[in-house]
């Protein structure tokens, strides 16, 4: 009988985590290990270290964070860049001193510079100024690479880090002021629906471009990465710029996305942009090549995530629905 891969996916409440324990199980190979808040601090070292201690795990998927949007990071900074910091140097570290296999980190398409070349590759990693508004959370995912990157130079393991575009879909944080983008403004277009409202106006000039990715093709690429060779993975990158961008290789301006969701939900009011309102970096497209050279691709288009993602918040939002 094969044995099976023990797995941790630490974070696995989350829209990420979520996702990668639905694809995971799907395998029968795999044994997928979790756990919530509630049973281990994740920036708790002590408690970290007896976890990794206690457990034969052969695998760790990070996809752990604090994480929100432009509100949430500016109200919030010391609680991003502290409660990172601590979670990814914890499982990291814990991780070698446990002798575990294979490790990989999910970061963010916020560690690039605001005004890095377009579209970002995994090389404009520390070529420039941070976006301010979330420069604290990006320095934590770098410091997350840079961990990644140091143990595999220093203790030979095996730590990859994968940066992902912006993410939506299944099992969203939909909070009406410390959501992204995406799952904002499902919310507050619903909410405007089913009260009748006549506009919604939407923070910013409607000109910032983005890219959004469906979040279980994120899933499957993170997949894709963990399961390749190392021979494989090593010649695709090397030891300091060993991340690897995943994205959908095209972006959408706000406005465009605002009138793409206001469509799937229904909402047949007027909407307006407040231009007073700092909208974040101008441009945000990843390169995405070298994974796309290395056989992934995305499969679920926007609008298909959109109308996916809906029915989802419908579905776990009873008191919200018409």
């Amino acid at each position: 009988m094969t044995k099976k891969i023990n797995i941790f996916v630490a974070g696995s409440s989350g829209m990420v985590g979520s996702s990668l324990v639905r694809a995971l199980i799907s395998d029968t190979k795999n044994n997928v290990i979790t756990k919530d808040s509630s049973e281990l601090d994740l920036t708790n070292q002590s408690e970290v270290k007896e976890f990794f201690k206690s457990n034969n795990i052969d695998q760790v998927y990070l996809a752990a964070a604090k994480v929100g949007g432009i509100y949430a990071n500016n109200k919030y900074p010391a609680d991003f860049i502290y409660e990172n910091l601590m979670i990814e140097s914890n499982i990291i570290h814990q991780a070698y001193k446990a002798k575990i296999k294979k490790l990989l980190f999910l970061g963010s398409s916020c560690i690039y510079p605001k005004y890095a070349s377009q579209p970002m590759k995994e090389e404009a990693l520390l070529s420039g100024f941070l976006e301010p508004t979330n420069e604290p959370y990006a320095i934590s995912k770098i410091a997350g690479i840079k961990l990644c990157e140091s143990y595999n130079r220093q203790h030979k393991t095996d730590y990859r880090s994968v940066m992902p575009t912006n993410l939506y879909g299944m099992n969203d944080n939909y909070h009406p002021n410390n959501s992204h983008v995406i799952p904002g403004l499902i919310r507050r277009f619903h909410e405007c629906k089913i009260n009748n409202s006549q506009n919604i106006e939407i923070w910013g000039t409607g000109n910032a471009r983005r890219e959004f990715l469906y979040v279980d093709d994120m899933a499957s690429a993170c997949i894709f990465v963990m399961n390749l060779s190392k021979e494989e993975y090593l010649s695709s990158v090397n030891s300091m710029i060993s991340h690897i961008n995943i994205g959908f290789g095209s972006d959408i301006t706000i406005r465009e996305l605002a009138y793409k969701i206001s469509k799937h939900v229904g909402f047949k009011g007027e909407l307006s942009f407040d231009t007073s309102q700092d909208e974040g970096a101008p441009k945000k497209l990843l390169d995405s090549s070298r994974i796309f050279s290395m056989g992934w691709s995305p499969k679920i288009d926007l609008d298909e995530g959109i109308k996916i993602a809906y029915d989802d918040f419908i579905l776990n939002n009873k008191t919200l629905r018409t």
